[in-house]
């Protein structure tokens, strides 16, 4: 009770101390943003074939909260990007076992999600964070607009809860300027219901394979000016490996308030503890013939993952009558507590503020639409670790304060020359440091600061020669500014990691002709100084973060959908359907006449990776169908190209029904227990006996009931 009593008032402490922060954070990003002389536009311009008034923002398919968009707003609004983006919607991954993100993004081309262990996964997208073997990189996530990873851009993905999600929304590339990152990798944003939108009570059940078990309950709805959501979950599993038990509680929920037809306030609030045993990485033989077991050295040592975090935000909307404006600002307090090869204690505390101008207008008698914003994101981190005594703390090894501190600016301007071709360009310009100083002196002092400045424009073009699809492409800089634990390691002290850039030419097409659906990006990205693992310093046997010299990244990604039949059994004006859904990503990414690599593929990410369903729908509410998960070829371990994974397909299958206040479903998943590597470890150079592979589980079936009023 005391230790709880303590970390309270620690927060209460910080949260005191922040406010002031924050309010000058909110207030100095709206100078910014109502100073910025792009927002005047003429007041007479008119064009007869758009039929816009002058300064009017448009809103066919209007939200009922201000501050959230309706999933068909925001699908309206994403497809607007010249560049690979996708909107998944809670329906496509509901009636599911959805417990990651490769839950979620399964059928999104271009992304790579693979479970390593229980709700941990490897996601990258293309090729973003490739070398990074834990945590996250590369890519930023978002929580209805507002970051979840920390200041250093490095962050964890089981404290996102994805049945707490109405849709979430992916930005492939340097496609994400409308939350201002400008990323290899791009983001991710997972957008809560509100009261407007949830069932007014909810609640959902589910068991399955190793014990796995999950129950949600909920609610949501509108009291005049004010409108709540609020949903706890608690998922428990023995998972399929030795070692990898874990229970996880997580409740998130929002309050919004209208102020009047024109202004909207909305309170986030996230609270997640999460307890996971790690079976860790075995050998390629280990993986294939026992993938149950876990590696010994994580058993002795007990190896876990404990996080406890705590996260509360605003977002207050202001409709200006051609403008929309968001202001906000966050606070998250989080504890990791990682026994490893030692005992990591991290307390992490990350607060920031943003504000954001989007509009339509015209201009020069065309239609122009805009997106003006600035991001501030600061954090710290208390970086102890201690001899690990079977998972308990023993004598302390090393101890840095770290902080991060990131600004940057951006925008974007899409400019119709005529009524379906519109210029688009854009910018990020941003400023970031990144320092730790040394507490633990007894083995010298490496503490170390870097900052950096950066500029990543953008110019695209967007052709839509009908409502119903369209033609585009974009040439983008990207800049990764490296994280902490990229800058500061043990084992050699603060290194000089430069951040990570690209530039990266795209082009594509989308849409959806009556009972067709598609979207297609190819893309290549000339990348400098990609952070990678080599040894360091050579010859020492320790692989840490170094930069490459020239790498390149280039890729197909294929979403296609089609109705393949109707009226199979039920005729008439709602039939019955065969629904085919697929999703292919080609990914080709090689060192460029690297001085040790030469011109070696880059590990970590099969070259082929293809899902695909096939789902009968019939209007009374029943569905079933197979599905598959194919990697046809075998992907390297290691810089050196000396070690694969395995080729691999993986079938399953979903049924369920959906009636009057409710649904039930199946989930069953490599039904032919197929012995397959899920994700992979790199290194520099591995050999046959390099634990660096996680086996992915074996055959397994959920099922769920959901009902709601």
């Amino acid at each position: 009770m005391t230790l709880f009593s303590d970390r309270a008032r620690e927060r209460k402490k910080l949260a005191y101390a922040c406010a002031p922060v924050l309010c000058r954070i909110i207030a100095v990003s709206a100078l910014v943003v109502f100073s910025w002389p792009a927002w005047t536009a003429p007041a007479n311009a008119q064009t007869e074939p758009l039929e816009i008034p002058p300064v009017t923002v448009t809103a066919p398919l209007a939200s009922p909260s201000l501050t959230v968009p309706s999933p068909d707003e925001a699908s309206e609004t994403i497809q607007r990007t010249p560049g690979g983006v996708d909107l998944v919607p809670a329906e496509e991954f509901r009636e599911t076992r959805a417990v990651t993100l490769k839950d979620v993004l399964d059928y999104v081309p271009g992304v790579f999600a693979q479970p390593k262990w229980g709700e941990d996964a490897r996601l990258s997208i293309r090729g973003s964070g490739i070398a990074r073997n834990f945590h996250l990189r590369g890519v930023r996530l978002l929580q209805d607009g507002i970051p979840t990873v920390k200041a250093d851009g490095s962050g964890d993905f089981q404290e996102l809860d994805p049945l707490a999600a109405r849709y979430v929304e992916v930005y492939r590339g340097a496609n994400a300027l409308q939350y201002g990152s400008a990323m290899l990798g791009g983001a991710i944003n997972l957008v809560s219901p509100t009261g407007y939108d949830s069932d007014a009570v909810f609640a959902r059940a589910e068991l399955g394979s190793f014990d796995f078990r999950r129950v949600q309950v909920g609610s949501g709805m509108a009291i005049g000016n004010w409108d709540y959501f609020l949903t706890p979950s608690y998922v428990a599993s023995n998972g399929f490996r030795d070692h990898s038990d874990q229970s996880s509680l997580r409740i998130n929920g929002n309050v919004g308030y209208r102020f009047n037809p024109d202004v909207e306030t909305r309170f986030y609030f996230n609270y997640s503890d999460i307890d996971q045993d790690i079976p860790g990485s075995v050998t390629r033989q280990a993986a294939l013939s026992s993938p149950r077991r876990a590696a010994a050295g994580n058993i002795a040592l007990d190896y876990q993952r404990n996080i406890d975090s705590f996260r509360i935000a605003n977002k207050t909307t202001f409709d200006l009558g051609g403008v929309r404006l968001d202001l906000g600002g966050f606070f998250v307090d989080k504890q990791l507590d990682h026994p490893i090869f030692q005992v990591l204690d991290n307390h992490f505390q990350d607060y920031g503020g943003f504000a954001r101008a989007t509009g339509e207008m015209q201009t020069f008698g065309n239609l122009n639409r805009f997106t003006l914003g600035v991001n501030v994101h600061a954090g710290t981190n208390d970086n102890k670790r201690y001899v690990n005594n079977a998972g308990n703390r023993g004598a302390l090894t090393y101890h840095t304060d770290e902080r991060a501190l990131n600004v940057d600016v951006y925008g974007e301007n899409q400019h119709f020359l005529l009524p379906t071709f519109a210029l688009v360009t854009g910018a990020q310009v941003g400023y970031s440091e990144r320092e730790a100083d040394d507490r633990f002196l007894a083995d010298g002092d490496d503490s170390g600061s870097k900052s950096f400045a950066f500029l990543n424009p953008k110019f695209g073009l967007l052709w839509e020669p009908s409502a119903e699809w369209q033609v585009f492409g974009n040439v983008s800089r990207s800049t990764e500014i490296p994280t902490l634990t990229d800058l500061n390691t043990a084992t050699i002290g603060f290194t000089d990691v430069e951040p990570q850039k690209a530039w990266t030419v795209e082009i594509g097409t989308r849409g959806r002709l009556e009972d067709i659906g598609w979207d297609l990006s190819l893309y290549r990205s000339w990348i400098r100084d990609e952070i990678q693992l080599f040894e360091s310093p050579p010859g020492s046997g320790f692989s840490s973060a170094v930069n490459a010299d020239e790498t390149i990244h280039q890729g197909i990604e294929l979403g296609f959908d089609a109705t393949v039949v109707t009226g199979l059994i039920a005729d008439g004006a709602e039939p019955d359907r065969l629904w085919l859904r697929q999703a292919y990503t080609f990914s080709d990414f090689f060192f460029d006449d690297d001085l040790v690599f030469g011109d070696n593929e880059i590990p970590g990410i099969p070259r082929h990776y293809y899902r695909a369903e096939l789902l009968y729908e019939h209007p009374a509410g029943f569905y079933l169908g197979p599905n598959v998960e194919w990697v046809p070829e075998a992907f390297y371990a290691d810089n050196a190209n000396t070690l694969k994974t395995n080729s691999y397909a993986l079938l399953g299958f979903r049924a369920g029904f959906e009636f009057d206040g409710g649904s039930i479903f199946l989930d069953a998943r490599n039904i032919t227990d197929e012995k397959y590597i899920a994700s992979t470890s790199v290194i520099p150079v591995a050999s046959p006996t390099s634990a660096l592979f996680e086996p992915g589980n074996g055959a397994s079936v959920y099922a769920g009931l959901r009902i709601h009023w």
